[in-house]
């Protein structure tokens, strides 16, 4: 049991020593919880439901942006999608290249081709990791094809 807890010591301590989603550890300032910044809140008759973006140090939290429009085609609504993100990411402070982790919510796994199509290159040489689901019952809220929430830096 000692041996166990002087190994998960040794391992918090290169964690902390060393860095965080591959960025040195001065690129993410540790801020108390209560500096942390929500915007657009959205809420739901009178309480609050979820927050558009919110930032935490130097770490943006984007929710998730979906393409409510018509025409109903994956590589427009993934267009779309990708610039909202962009435009989200710019007004917090950071950027395409600064994302470190991307979620992809399709309505249909068959258009995973065709939203590839358009997403590859967007984030730079050294792209972020990513998950790609399609969703159950029901498909992506508001008739979008596909939403995409992301991580990032600033």
């Amino acid at each position: 049991m000692e041996k166990r807890r002087s190994v998960l010591k040794k391992m918090i301590a290169s964690v902390v020593g060393l860095s965080v989603f591959g960025i040195s550890k001065d690129a993410v300032a540790s801020t108390p919880a209560d500096e942390k910044v929500v915007n657009n809140v959205t809420t739901l008759q009178d309480v609050p439901l979820f927050s558009g973006s919110t930032k935490l140090g130097n770490m943006v939290f984007i929710a998730g942006k979906g393409a409510h429009v018509e025409p109903f085609e994956i590589k427009a609504h993934t267009e779309i999608v990708l610039k909202e993100l962009e435009k989200e990411l710019i007004k917090a402070g950071s950027s395409m290249e600064k994302v470190l982790k991307v979620g992809v919510f399709l309505n249909d796994i068959a258009d995973y081709q065709g939203m590839n199509e358009v997403y590859k290159g967007r984030f730079g040489k050294n792209p972020p990791v990513r998950t790609t689901v399609a969703v159950a019952k029901g498909g992506v809220p508001g008739n979008s094809l596909v939403e995409m929430d992301c991580i990032a830096y600033i």
